[in-house]
């Protein structure tokens, strides 16, 4: 029998509407590989906003619970569970790691079946699939930083890593200074790439990727004078790895005729259903690459601790990253502020009233 009945959460009732923070129930039994989690805090991205705004077509799961990066503890676990134990300090993540990926649970919301996903984050007591939690040491964490080893950290280092495979002579160009930009360039530094731009269409934005070490930054104001400014600095010298993280087809347009004839082109940013890019495409034949990343490839049991190792060494530093805290009932808010374009990543504090 489930120890935690109820809970609270943020429900996508409808598309391109707020979230509905009620009151839900949780199904009545673990199954097979799943854990129970009191979550203590989540990130909230532009994924969250895809959903909402159904980009990919219509969402033929509503209502349903979002959220895919969190931090917390396990309450509770079912049949088969191996990787993690009662009183296990988590990260949730929506890549599969180690461990068995259960059957997605059917929570109950106003007596009406209410859909979830392996992992959700925006629901206080969360019932996650083994293979979307990695256990993290059992010491005190700050709750702001660790929901970003579940999606924006570990992707971010994936697509430097794996998509990109970023080395110490690249010039990095990078569309997007949102939560995942503003930690690409962190993260191009550790890698020790000296010269890495960037372009968003919020100044201060761009001014936040400055001081975490962008070389140069660029104000997106359209097509043609982003290209006209970004080849007036380049010259002859273009950049071989160009990341999108914002899914603009302009954009997307920009990275692949910018960047050098055997460039990295890595597109992280999923651009609205309907919408097109029109890119030439001959030198793809010639050695220029052109990848959607999911995730970077990241493999969340050695990617996180690789992190935290990071951290606890002095060798990342995240307390000049910004972040931007919200009790769930201002969950909405930070879904507003997230749209606006506000600086850093938005966090959901559960302990916040």
């Amino acid at each position: 029998m489930m120890i935690v009945k109820n809970t609270t959460a943020a429900i996508l009732a409808k598309s391109n509407q707020p979230l509905v923070i009620e009151e839900i129930q949780l199904p009545d039994e673990l199954f097979p590989g799943q854990v129970l989690v009191e979550v203590y805090s989540s990130g909230l991205c532009g994924a969250q906003i895809n959903e909402i705004d159904a980009i990919k077509g219509p969402d033929l799961f509503l209502p349903h619970l979002l959220g895919h990066e969190g931090f917390g503890r396990v309450l509770q676990v079912g049949p088969g569970v191996s990787t993690v134990k009662l009183g296990d300090q988590v990260v949730m993540h929506w890549r599969p790691g180690t461990g068995i990926q259960s059957i997605p649970p059917k929570y109950k919301w106003q007596g009406q079946t209410l859909n979830a996903g392996w992992v959700t984050t925006l629901n206080k007591h969360a019932v996650v699939s083994e293979n979307r939690i990695t256990c993290i040491p059992n010491e005190k964490f700050d709750k702001n930083f660790v929901p970003l080893l579940g999606c924006a950290l570990t992707t971010s280092l994936g697509v430097l890593e794996n998509d990109a495979q970023i080395r110490l002579r690249d010039s990095l160009l990078i569309f997007g200074a949102g939560g995942v930009g503003l930690l690409l360039v962190k993260l191009a530094k550790l890698f020790g790439v000296s010269r890495v731009a960037i372009v968003d269409i919020h100044a201060d934005k761009l001014k936040k990727a400055q001081e975490l070490g962008a070389s140069d930054t660029f104000i997106f104001k359209n097509k043609a004078q982003t290209l006209n400014e970004l080849q007036a600095m380049y010259t002859n010298n273009l950049p071989s790895v160009a990341i999108d993280t914002t899914g603009n087809p302009e954009a997307i347009e920009v990275c692949y005729e910018i960047s050098s004839s055997k460039a990295r082109v890595i597109l992280v940013g999923v651009p609205k259903k309907g919408a097109t890019v029109s890119l030439y495409t001959l030198p793809l034949h010639f050695g220029k690459l052109l990848k959607g990343s999911e995730g970077g490839q990241s493999i969340p049991e050695k990617d996180i601790i690789l992190l935290l190792d990071l951290v606890s060494t002095g060798k990342l530093n995240f307390d000049d990253y910004p972040t931007n805290i919200f009790s769930l009932s201002k969950v909405n808010e930070a879904v507003s502020q997230l749209r606006k374009g506000t600086i850093g990543r938005m966090i959901i504090d559960f302990s916040l009233t």
